[in-house]
């Protein structure tokens, strides 16, 4: 699939089907003939192994997933690709393309009907602008997959695998590290796109647990502790909660006695374990 990421034929391509760029969906489609084989072997594609895709461009990382994998579920959003992405990829029967939001698809149905019986792995060069919602969204389904591998901004890479209880992390981090172990497996040059992007790119992985380290009693509470504390992380964790959660400041001192952590922490400099044994102490005395 060399010519994919021939410039020269991919403007051809795109010229001959009148297809524009849509800054509003975020599309910068990677040209780079190292990047997407690299995304397919580190992503896990390989015989008995079943590859989810969100958004498929004009299907470069599709095909490398493609020539591995057993089988290519894909969910494009832009149906302007589709007429293309016959062209692309006519020559593969084990892919199938979805049009429809990531966001809103039965993501669970389509790993049920396309790809049962087989080992399920998420590749993806993800659009910047929804990077967090699809990743949370990926996360929260519980979706019977073993890793998710996708293309983000530099910085989103940062946050994403930064240790919780570093300065660098955020709620999403906490997040990540809840439901699997992130790592970045390496950078993307903002040329290897087109159009190219004004930010470089990297290429992150999450393994997903298959017990989480962490036991937490009530996940629903737990996120909402994070969210919270992180909307401020520079005030005092037992004041933010206090005021963010509508507990009363006796019940927050008591949960934080509990756990055995200051209320004057900030929530950026407590670890993972610290953060579950607090979740589960303000679940104890709601």
């Amino acid at each position: 699939m060399e010519k994919l990421t021939n410039i020269g034929y991919v403007k051809e391509l795109l010229e001959r089907h009148g297809f524009r760029f849509s800054k509003a969906l975020g599309q910068n489609f990677l040209i780079d003939p190292t990047v997407c084989p690299r995304i397919a072997e580190m992503g896990g594609a390989g015989p008995g192994v079943g590859v989810l895709e969100i958004g498929t461009g004009i299907g470069t990382l599709t095909a490398e997933l493609a020539q591995r994998a057993e089988k290519v579920a894909a969910v494009e959003l832009d149906d302007r690709l589709f007429p293309i992405l016959e062209e692309t990829l006519g020559e593969f029967d084990n892919i199938v393309i979805r049009h429809g939001d990531a966001m809103k698809y039965d993501l669970a149905a389509l790993i049920e009907e396309e790809m049962a019986g087989l080992r399920v792995v998420v590749c993806a060069n993800l659009p910047y602008y929804i990077t967090s919602p699809i990743l949370m969204r990926l996360l929260e389904l519980h979706l019977p997959i073993d890793a998710i591998t996708v293309m983000v901004q530099k910085e989103a890479a940062q946050r994403l695998c930064a240790p919780v209880g570093s300065r660098e992390s955020g709620a999403v981090t906490v997040a990540v590290a809840y439901y699997g172990e992130a790592e970045k497996l390496f950078n993307v040059p903002r040329g290897c796109f087109m159009p190219a992007p004004n930010v470089d790119s990297a290429v992150i992985q999450i393994r997903l647990h298959k017990e989480r380290p962490w036991p937490i009693k009530d996940e629903a509470a737990f996120f909402q502790m994070v969210r919270a504390g992180f909307s401020q992380r520079r005030k005092q964790l037992g004041g933010v909660l206090a005021g963010a959660l509508g507990i009363p400041k006796a019940q927050i001192q008591a949960a934080f006695e509990a756990a055995g952590i200051a209320p004057s922490v900030r929530i950026e400099a407590l670890t993972m374990e610290e953060l579950a044994r607090l979740g589960n102490a303000l679940s104890d005395v709601r």
